[in-house]
């Protein structure tokens, strides 16, 4: 029981209530949007999520974080299990609106894309760790790529792009924290941009580019491609300074906004409680990060501060783009707000990285 409470006092509270803080105010969102839709199960199904993960949380503290820097084959066993994971969607997986991403166990419905973006921070970490001196060779560029790529065209195969960017993010991200050299950082720009081209001509559907044309001259489909990005301005406007209160955002409670529960949630968040509901969730959101940028900068050696940077690049990556696709200033492609959109998987994945953080906090 001493150990329990001496392990407690060593956490980083103020990055728990912050999470619990900005889990609570995704709560009041989706039990607005729940009500105006006469449907309660994501809002109960949440609740049972958020159980499981905050026990999940508590659990990897507990686990000494040197177990994933020391064991290779365990990393491994977990890269090659989520591979599989991702495979098995195009056989088992239910398609959503065009997309294959989740299994379905009854009422429960599991994304292995975001376990693999945890299970990728901690490859990744345990990679550039043991090699951080040695980033002149190209060969650690290639090798880390590969690492990223697989998982990632698995997932642009569903199709999701959005996810791929986030997965290139942070394997950019850890190269350049890494200490990648300017000229191989060039190079490798230079092979994006003759990707992006290759992959307009080639790869992109129909209305993924719909989407991006949609993006830079929405007036032309307002009733078609554009409306989803429409309808998030006019919310996000129409809350002013207060918002229109609680359950009571128009655009939300009678359906205008598309998925206020998950890709447009700051846009109901917005529309309900206004310009200071946002700038309470902005602030939170600088406290839960600005606590995980500690743990990076106060880490005594290589892995976990390269797993606590991953761990905000990722964060980062979601919350720049979520807020960019609602106020209009990047393409929608279906991203979550971290801890506030609904989603279990997602909630799971990142209570899950937090119990990470604690035990290199505790530990």
């Amino acid at each position: 029981m001493n150990y329990i409470l001496h392990h407690l006092k060593k956490f980083d509270w103020i990055l728990i209530i912050s999470a619990l803080l900005l889990f609570g105010f995704g709560m009041l969102s989706l039990y607005s949007s729940s009500q105006g839709r006469g449907d309660f199960l994501n809002f109960n199904k949440q609740l049972t999520f958020f159980i499981i993960a905050i026990f999940l949380m508590f659990l990897f503290s507990f686990l000494d974080w040197r177990m994933f820097r020391e064991d290779p084959y365990l990393i491994l066993c977990f890269y090659v299990f989520s591979c599989l994971a991702l495979i098995g969607l195009f056989w088992f997986a239910p398609e959503i609106r065009g997309i294959k991403s989740w299994y379905k166990l009854g009422p429960l419905s599991i994304d292995p894309i975001e376990f693999t973006k945890i299970v990728l921070i901690i490859l990744l970490a345990k990679y550039f760790s043991m090699r951080h001196i040695e980033m002149y060779k190209v060969r650690h560029i290639i090798l880390s790529g590969f690492y990223v790529f697989l998982p990632a065209f698995l997932i642009f195969l569903q199709p999701d792009m959005g996810s791929v960017l986030i997965l290139i993010a942070l394997w950019v991200g850890i190269l350049i924290i890494s200490g990648i050299q300017v000229r191989h950082f060039l190079v490798l720009v230079l092979c994006f941009a003759l990707l992006l081209i290759f992959g307009w001509n080639t790869l992109l559907k129909d209305y993924q580019k719909d989407r991006i044309l949609n993006f830079f001259t929405p007036q032309l489909e307002p009733l078609g491609s554009g409306w989803n990005q429409a309808q998030s301005k006019i919310a996000i406007g129409s809350g002013g300074i207060f918002g229109q209160g609680f359950t009571k955002g128009s655009q939300t409670q009678y359906g205008f906004l598309p998925e206020p529960q998950t890709d447009f949630i700051f846009a109901a968040i917005a529309e309900e409680f206004g310009l200071i509901g946002v700038s309470i969730l902005l602030i939170l959101f600088s406290i839960f990060l600005w606590r995980v940028i500690s743990i990076a900068i106060h880490s005594q050696s290589n892995f976990p501060r390269l797993f606590a940077s991953g761990f905000s690049i990722i964060l980062i990556s979601q919350i720049f783009i979520h807020i960019g696709m609602n106020i209009g200033i990047l393409p929608i492609i279906g991203i979550s707000l971290p801890l506030v959109s609904y989603g279990g998987s997602s909630l799971i994945a990142t209570f899950v990285g937090l119990g990470i953080l604690q035990s290199i906090k505790t530990h």
